[in-house]
């Protein structure tokens, strides 16, 4: 928020006249005329009243602060201003604020005097700052000195009870030397001016100081700071001129908290204590020429110490201060548009008049950050756990089963890209590649006749991408490649007592053994990133259901029994695993036969096809480039042979395909296809190897796509659905909940924890003040 703006311009210009001077004897310094609005004084009762409830914690409220260092003349300028006396005894009325509220009525003078306390004994902030009333109201102003002077001393020492000072004479030294907790004076009468302000300790200016200390130094440096720094704090700060302006910090600190000079007004006090000579040099302050403020600067005189001896009243005080500003120079000659910035009752008037304007311009600001702030601490209570219930076990009880719930929907799955079942599912993707992976890589040619190539007309079959998808070429980790001759080298090391031309089947049991024996490794990597991903949701449940109820307990012996629990699926989970994985190892078996024997024919012309396009090359292009459909009288490629003379009738000219079917056709083997030509070759030796290679690769593609969906869901049974049964009784008996002490348990279980406590009552105790508040602003109809 912007620092408040205020202009000057509409001040009186001119000195007061003798009959003004006249009323200021009278009636103090002139600001009970009825000329002040009764609106004025509503604005001005309303931030008091709004001071009361203790919301200035939360919100910026509209003040004026008086600062200035020790001995700047601060305390008689609060004097001229309020008409009471101040104790005069040093570390007294400079070591803790004291707030004044001025208001004028038609009741006899009257002055209330109570403390505030806004930090306890140990200077820990209250969250609900506390009043107390301290004696009964003075009625006669010499009585107001030595009553505040016993506040002071309650005050600064907190640890005693305040009304123990309203009688005791002790002078004993004080707990503290300075505090936050501040005296309220609430001051009315007929002659009294409508203001509030706050008068703070002096700034210290050394160690050698009065009272001086480097801790006490910072600490009402900061206290001041702690009141300046808000924008709605218009700042009075009293210069002495009997002091260098360079050397007094207090100016330094303003123009730190105000840099342009936006909201403070300066008083030069103590003008007859300049130097004879030095006057012109505080004139430019004056003309706001120099350190210029936008509320300008002011100059006051009050009584002297020898004055105040003397018994001078606070109409002679006034009185005096108006002569001296008349008849000395250079104060007396100065132009009369300056003359408005000279006398206490200019002061005052102006300061009176900024403070109803800011809070005028406040309210409508304050109202909405009322309703901000209230806003945002129901929001601070609503998202603190539920205080402690009457029903602890129903309380518990009544969480355990929520949570269970909850988890319930997350074991069944959400529609939600991070969750569980969709984290879970590229890791079961990348399982069936693994699985697919290890599919031997058998080539129908010998390795001798490739010179260290594998030839390119080989490739995987068509069939097995369209089942697997477009990404089996990219995502398979290609074994070795197993040639024929190989396989027909083990199937003849393996032959006993077989006929010529039979291989016993141990030899596809070897090569199945092989590829099953490396599916164990991948599925105990998929268990494993199943658990764990599983323990991360379920820990952060744990978490979101149970860590702010109580003090943790509930939410550690929770995460205790869950993780236990969930080990002991994972430890089972394995043990199916492992079994799935033992039954494929243990050897080939199926009673899909017809899935195996599909596969085996498609595998066998696969492997056929290749191998007879290395042994027999032009045949098989002949093969692949003839077309039943072309008839007579075209090649093999299509095109009508060409005849001379033109005209001149063609005879059929078939191809070498054609006229071998032909013959075969005029023998009496019809039906022949060109595909059946290559069983007229002479039989392949490796023929036998072939067939153990289709028989094992088929089995793969039943056996591999068999174990890709049994250990899935071997994994999801077992242990992410598994997780959610069983488990509520499982809590029940670990916590004890059921058992005879099951009350006992839960209570402790169900106790708050001192921090949760102490938010909730901070909490709540803010929402009461600014409701409070609100419900003041209500009053004037905002």
């Amino acid at each position: 928020m912007s620092s408040p703006r205020f202009s000057s311009s509409d001040a009186d210009s001119s000195p007061p006249s003798s009959s003004s001077m006249d009323n200021i004897a009278e009636h103090g310094v002139g600001l009970s005329s009825p000329s002040l609005s009764l609106a004025r004084r509503r604005m001005l009762d309303l931030v008091n009243r709004l001071h009361n409830t203790g919301v200035q914690i939360d919100i910026d409220l509209p003040q004026i602060a008086v600062i200035g260092q020790q001995s700047a003349g601060k305390s008689s300028l609060i004097e001229s201003i309020s008409g009471i006396t101040l104790p005069r005894a040093a570390g007294t009325c400079t070591r803790c604020p004291t707030e004044c509220r001025l208001s004028r009525s038609d009741t006899p003078w009257k002055c209330v005097v109570e403390l505030r306390f806004v930090t306890d004994k140990n200077g820990q902030t209250l969250g609900q700052p506390r009043t107390e009333s301290f004696g009964d109201p003075i009625l006669d102003k010499s009585k107001v000195e030595d009553r505040i002077r016993r506040a002071q001393r309650a005050i600064l020492n907190p640890s005693k009870s305040a009304r123990t000072f309203l009688e005791d004479d002790d002078e004993d030294a004080t707990e503290v030397s300075f505090s936050t907790n501040y005296i309220s004076l609430q001051i009315s009468g007929p002659e009294i001016a409508d203001l509030s302000f706050v008068d703070l300790p002096g700034l210290i200016a050394s160690v050698s100081s009065r009272g001086g200390n480097e801790r006490d130094i910072v600490m009402v440096e900061s206290l001041v700071s702690s009141y300046i720094c808000k924008p709605s704090c218009v700042i009075l700060l009293t210069v002495a001129c009997e002091t260098d302006f360079e050397n007094q910090g207090a100016h330094n600190l303003t123009k730190k908290h105000d840099p342009e000079g936006r909201r403070t007004i300066g008083v030069l006090t103590k003008p007859d204590r300049i130097p004879q000579g030095d006057e012109e040099s505080w004139l430019p302050l004056i003309r706001n020429e120099q350190e210029t403020l936008e509320n300008n600067w002011y100059c006051v005189k009050q009584p002297s110490s020898q004055d105040l001896k003397q018994g001078m009243t606070w109409e002679e005080a006034r009185a005096r201060e108006h002569e001296f500003f008349s008849l000395t120079p250079p104060w007396s000659e100065l132009d009369p548009m300056y003359q408005k910035y000279l006398r206490t009752s200019n002061l005052v008037d102006r300061l009176s008049s900024i403070l109803s304007d800011l809070i005028s311009k406040r309210l409508p600001q304050i109202q909405i950050e009322l309703e901000n702030t209230i806003q945002k601490t129901r929001d601070g209570l609503h998202h603190l756990p539920k205080p402690p219930s009457g029903d602890p076990i129903g309380e518990v009880a009544g969480l355990l089963h929520v949570f269970i719930g909850e988890l319930d929907k997350i074991l069944e799955g959400i529609p939600h890209d991070e969750g569980l079942l969709q984290i879970i599912r590229p890791a079961q993707e990348r399982f069936r590649r693994e699985i697919r992976s290890t599919s031997p890589d058998f080539r129908p040619f010998e390795d001798s006749s490739l010179r260290g190539r594998v030839p390119s007309l080989f490739a995987d079959p068509v069939f097995l991408s369209n089942e697997d998808g477009c990404e089996y070429e990219d995502l398979r980790v290609a074994p070795a490649p197993i040639f024929i001759n190989k396989v027909m080298d083990r199937a003849l090391a393996a032959r006993t007592r077989e006929l010529p031309g039979h291989y016993p089947f141990v030899v596809q049991k070897s090569f199945i053994k092989e590829f099953t024996a490396k599916w164990a490794a991948p599925a105990q990597v998929l268990c494993r990133f199943v658990h764990s991903t599983l323990s991360q949701h379920v820990k952060a449940l744990i978490t979101l259901h149970f860590a702010q109820f109580g003090q943790g307990v509930l939410e550690r012996n929770v995460m205790i029994l869950v993780q236990d629990y969930m080990n002991q699926r994972a430890e089972t989970t394995q043990a199916l695993i492992m079994k799935l994985i033992a039954l494929e190892e243990s050897g080939p078996l199926t009673l899909n036969e017809h899935y195996l024997s599909d596969y085996k024919a498609k595998f066998l012309a696969h492997y056929r096809g290749a191998r007879e396009q290395q042994q027999n090359p032009v045949l098989a292009q002949a093969i692949a480039a003839f077309n039943p459909e072309d008839g007579p009288g075209t090649d093999a490629y299509g095109a009508k042979p060409v005849t001379w003379p033109p005209g001149t009738p063609t005879s059929p000219q078939p191809t070498g395909i054609a006229q071998v079917l032909s013959a075969l056709a005029a023998i009496g083997l019809n039906g022949i296809h060109a595909e059946d030509l290559v069983k007229l070759l002479p039989p392949d030796r490796l023929d036998p190897a072939l067939t153990i290679m289709a028989d094992v690769r088929a089995y793969f593609q039943v056996a591999y796509k068999r174990i890709a969906d049994n250990v899935p869901a071997a994994i999801d049974y077992e242990l992410v659905r598994g997780v959610g049964r069983e488990l509520l009784p499982t809590l029940y008996g670990g916590l004890g909940i059921n058992g005879p002490d099951g009350m006992r348990i839960c209570r402790e279980l169900a106790q708050e924890s001192p921090s949760v406590a102490g938010k909730r009552e901070e909490l709540m105790k803010r929402l009461e003040r600014l409701e409070t508040a609100t419900r003041e602003l209500m009053r004037v109809g905002l």
